[in-house]
């Protein structure tokens, strides 16, 4: 488990977070520049290790978060803080109005589109959501397992 100060140093190498002390020797680190209402990234975060980091709906971390949206980072080390922390910025800096589409075919000509929107990666077949996936990674490994390949 990473101290309070190395979580510190982690969190504090994010310059577009900002810092704020709260009670009981806590803090709070802010992204200014959320396109939401919501700018607090990292709450809580405690002397003795423990803190929560907001992201959201993500389903990538649908598992570990509350029903707030927040992920317990006690037992997280530095790779995994790190990346929770960069999906958070990520999650709060989505346009969420446009979405990514892309084609993707199979050798019989089957045609599936992956489409990034609200947050997911959801693959449809004529315009029927067929999967849901939290990260695009996930996504294609399983259009890729299901034969299909980015349509040229």
């Amino acid at each position: 488990m990473l101290s309070f100060e190395q979580k510190q140093n982690i969190i504090e190498s994010f310059p577009e977070l900002t810092k704020k002390e709260i009670s009981l020797n806590r803090l709070n680190y802010h992204f200014e520049n959320s396109l939401y209402e919501k700018t607090i990234v990292i709450e809580k975060l405690h002397p003795n290790g423990n803190g929560f980091v907001y992201v959201g709906d993500l389903l990538k971390y649908e598992k570990e978060a509350n029903e707030k949206g927040l992920v317990n980072i006690r037992e997280y080390d530095e790779q995994a803080l790190r990346e929770i922390i960069r999906d958070a910025i990520d999650y709060l800096s989505e346009d969420m109005e446009t979405p990514i589409v892309e084609i993707w075919t199979s050798r019989e000509g089957l045609l599936l589109e992956l489409v990034h929107e609200k947050r997911n990666w959801n693959i449809y077949f004529q315009n029927n959501l067929e999967e849901s996936f939290g990260t695009r990674d996930a996504a294609v490994e399983y259009l890729l397992e299901e034969g299909f390949r980015p349509k040229k």
